[in-house]
């Protein structure tokens, strides 16, 4: 590797700094690149350069916005393999799954840029009684203000796609701080909307240590924070950010249940894709596998096999499905939590096992719920099996935790699929497929310590502009 330093994005800007953060193959170790990292003075420049830019990118008309959108699209496909192999180098992401990433990237762009134009406002009467006769509104949606934005590191490019890509739809000026692991995805992105027509003072990238971030979360200039991450951070932040508007999403413990009439075919190949894809390292990971009785034994069954067929290894080989853990020491954080839950009496069905940063896929039964491989986010290639007898049970079990993100469920039965779609303590419910499943215009965020606010193209809009009303009295009267 170049031991250049690579720049940071300061109000469209490349920049260096007097600190440098170096960025590691999680695969190998190995150092792949240095970047520059942004002190507290640098965000405060960043937030200050994005106040000025809201009084160009407020004004700014739908379709210019949808054009840089549009730009955006052209430029990222232009560089799909460039994109696809620094996802992979940032974040240990096996290379077809950051194929997917990048492919998820150009839909999340795609669709802002469609949304663009449909920021929609209402019509209302006002005539309700004698005193506003003749008294009609309209409303209309505008632009909160400057943005920040604190991504992860697992989804390092599309995550923060998820947040860049409503702002500009709406005309907000952002400030966005990548996970320290991963800084080189959001970077590249960086310099991509750096060749587009967006505004350069509207824009910053800036990674930096979480002391130094301080300002994007407390300075009153930054109207909306947006935080993807863990509970524990999330909620700290939320409780500095004081009057601005908030979006956390967070972590889960998520539940798929298996219905006695379900497809087992498509649920073991799902539920193998949902707790083992990215080494289980989403939010919305399939950790616990609840499943009836009567075809307990046969999913298992077809579970573990699905498993151990699944191969571990360098995220640049195409045959490839677990790769790393973020760090070593998160690998062996898991395997603590899997020799602790057998300790206390679970049965490890495959895996199990550790071999450096990554862990091998592992299912776990019999496993006592107060275990943190149960009733914590794991965060990794686990997942726990639990038969029940009858589904209220089963939706009964599934709400008991503190966290309530998306819920999956197999099953042939309507009542069934309309009784976990009321009584799920979830903000999302995936019928015959797994809680990993995100399209990415759908709402998506959490409830309970899982978070608030929806992400999602178009809520996300929503969210990052305030509602004002026209009040027309006494209007068109001749």
């Amino acid at each position: 590797m170049s031991d250049t330093v690579q720049p940071m994005w300061l109000a469209g800007e490349r920049t260096l700094s007097g600190q440098t953060l170096d960025v590691h193959n999680k695969f190998t170790g190995d150092r792949i690149a240095v970047v520059a990292r942004a002190s507290a003075n640098d965000v405060r420049a960043a937030i200050a350069a994005a106040e000025r830019a809201f009084e160009q990118t407020r004004d700014m008309p739908a379709f210019t916005r949808q054009a840089i959108l549009q730009q955006l699209v052209r430029h990222i496909e232009e560089r799909r393999e460039e994109l696809c192999r620094t996802v992979c180098l940032d974040a240990g992401k096996p290379i077809k799954d950051a194929r997917g990433e990048v492919t998820r990237t150009i839909d999340t762009f795609r669709v802002a840029a469609e949304e663009a134009t449909r920021l929609r406002g209402e019509y209302d009467p006002l005539d309700i009684s004698p005193r506003a006769e003749g008294c009609e509104s309209i409303t209309r949606r505008f632009p909160i203000g400057p943005c920040g934005f604190i991504t992860p590191f697992n989804f390092p490019l599309n995550l923060a796609a998820h947040k860049v890509a409503p702002a500009i739809a709406v005309g907000c000026p952002f400030v966005l701080k990548p996970a320290s692991a991963t800084p080189l995805s959001a970077l590249l992105l960086g310099e991509i909307l750096s060749e587009t027509e967006w505004p350069r003072a509207a824009f910053s990238v800036l990674p930096c240590a979480s002391r130094d971030i301080e300002p994007l979360v407390t300075d009153d200039r930054i109207r909306k924070l947006s935080f993807t991450g863990s509970p524990a951070v999330g909620w700290a932040l939320k409780a500095k950010a004081g009057r601005k508007k908030v979006t956390l999403e967070l972590g889960g413990t998520a539940p798929c249940i298996v219905d006695r009439d379900a497809d087992l075919d498509r649920a073991a190949e799902r539920i193998t894709f949902g707790a083992f894809y990215q080494s289980g390292q989403s939010c919305i990971s399939v950790q616990r596998v609840l499943i009836q009785a009567d075809v307990y034994d046969d999913l298992r069954d077809r579970l573990v096999a699905g498993a151990e067929a699944l191969k571990a290894g360098d995220p640049m080989d195409e045959y490839t499905f677990i790769g790393p853990l973020i760090t070593l020491d998160d690998a062996r954080r898991v395997e603590e939590w899997v020799n602790a839950a057998v300790k206390a009496g679970a049965r490890v069905l495959c895996g199990g096992r550790r071999d450096g940063a990554i862990h091998a896929p592992t299912l776990l039964e019999n496993t006592p719920r107060d275990q943190n491989v149960s009733c914590a986010e794991v965060f990794g290639p686990v997942a726990t099996l639990e038969p029940f007898l009858n589904f209220k049970e089963a939706i009964r079990v599934a709400n008991d935790t503190e966290f309530g993100l998306q819920a999956g469920v197999f099953t042939n039965n309507l009542d069934h699929a309309w009784y976990a779609f009321r009584q799920l303590d979830y903000a999302g419910v995936v019928l015959n497929d797994v809680p990993a499943f995100r399209v990415d215009s759908m709402p998506y965020g959490g409830i309970k310590q899982s978070g608030f606010g929806r992400e999602g193209i178009r809520f996300a809009m929503h969210d990052m502009t305030e509602l004002k009303l026209l009040v027309l009295n006494n209007i068109g009267r001749i």
